[in-house]
């Protein structure tokens, strides 16, 4: 196999100053005239999922909050039918998979989310058990098949095994999944494999030691490596990395995650790095091309693979000579939005339509009062006003300031 050319390591989407230019999604750059997205306010007639008539709702779209006022009047639609209907939102795609964020805290500091640590106090209301309860229920009840936990840190907290045998025994929910930096893998490998966890993410940006370190603030790769190896001779959790393509760390990360995938049952995934309103000098310098990732599996042999309806957006390549898989996440790649079948929930009950939306909309009072039934027709009545795409390639990333907020 021949490796691929060191012009990986020099490659560079966007030019280092954070005012020159903004790649437009279909291979030309264009110079950026304004980074900040304006206050937008706008009249949306959005059907009223409480009654039988449309209600025109006036809500605005800031960079901190966007609420949603839905009217009580008239009858309700019967639970049985709308537990008959899969939440499909206005551009035919169906909702399948669930990300829970279940807290927003991180222990670890990387550059690209977190490069100054968490800020300020943990939260002492994030959802409790009881909610995240009804919060299943509802969404399962309205087709959602999959569900990951996210964080921050999802393992930060105490009752995450007590969760992930919650959604597990959900009828409807076919795979609990979490995302995790691995911290506390080797001390929960058993409870997480008993409660019933079906697939676990793990974030590992660099296989060097060093460079681990560096993008975290933690020394424990070796240990880490160890833990994984512990779980994939001990379980049958489905396991997949991630690791942020950098142009820096690129080339090695790649040549390392083939060695590792060589012989185990894994599969590697660069996740093009985002900007939000917290990263963008880091972002202009190490934003990298995920096309040269690609364009070198399908090169030396590697083939594609069709993604499934609970699937998230990864596009997975596999080779005859290899056990493992490797993987590319491309938000800004064109019509990656098109196959979207992702709602998120943030740790303190706000839904997120998009990962990049103006808003978030509050579903705790419902949760509190255990009211499943009113939970799914406010559900239903989310999918008029989910967006099209998000709006990264104008480096505008909504109200998302880093990804712990929602877990990516």
């Amino acid at each position: 196999m021949t490796l691929i050319k060191s012009n990986l390591v020099n490659a560079r989407l966007y030019p280092s100053s954070s005012k020159a230019a903004v790649f437009d999604g279909h291979g030309t750059v264009k110079p950026i005239t304004n980074r900040q997205s304006p206050v937008l306010q706008r009249s949306v007639r959005l059907f009223d999922p409480t009654a039988n008539m449309p209600a025109v709702q006036l809500f605005n779209e800031s960079a901190n909050s966007a609420k949603v006022a839905i009217s009580s009047a008239a009858k309700p639609n019967s639970y049985q039918a709308l537990t008959q209907q899969v939440l499909t939102d206005g551009f035919s795609r169906q909702l399948t998979y669930l990300r829970l964020s279940i807290t927003d805290f991180c222990n670890f500091r990387c550059g690209y989310c977190l490069p100054n640590g968490y800020q300020g106090k943990r939260p002492k209301n994030e959802l409790s058990l009881d909610e995240i309860k009804v919060l299943i229920q509802a969404f399962a009840n309205v087709g959602t098949k999959k569900v990951r936990l996210t964080g921050g840190e999802p393992s930060i907290r105490k009752d995450v095994s007590d969760i992930i045998e919650l959604v597990k025994a959900t009828p409807g929910v076919e795979t609990v999944a979490m995302t995790s930096n691995g911290y506390k893998l080797g001390k929960h490998i058993a409870d997480w494999q008993q409660a019933g966890l079906d697939q676990l993410n793990i974030s590992i940006d660099s296989f060097e030691p060093q460079v681990f370190k560096q993008m975290t603030g933690f020394d424990m790769l070796p240990q880490l490596l160890h833990d994984i190896d512990t779980l994939l001779e001990s379980t049958d959790i489905k396991l997949k990395l991630n690791g942020i393509l950098m142009e820096d760390t690129a080339y090695e990360t790649l040549l390392s995650a083939l060695e590792y995938v060589k012989t185990r049952p894994v599969t590697y995934r660069f996740i093009e790095f985002m900007q939000t309103s917290d990263n963008s000098d880091l972002f202009f310098a190490q934003h990298a091309q995920s096309d040269l990732i690609t364009q070198y599996l399908l090169a030396n042999g590697w083939r594609p693979h069709q993604r499934g309806h609970t699937d998230g957006p990864a596009i997975e390549y596999s080779h005859p000579d290899y056990v493992g898989r490797i993987g590319m996440i491309a938000p800004y790649a064109p019509h990656f939005c098109e196959s979207c079948n992702r709602l998120r929930v943030s740790s303190l009950g706000k839904v997120h339509l998009c990962l990049f939306d103006q808003g978030n909309y509050d579903i705790r009072d419902y949760l509190q009062r255990q009211d499943v039934e009113g939970l799914m027709q406010v559900l239903h009545g989310f999918m008029p006003i989910k967006p099209e795409h998000h709006h990264l390639e104008q480096s505008n990333s909504g109200i998302m300031d880093n990804l712990s907020m929602i877990g990516g």
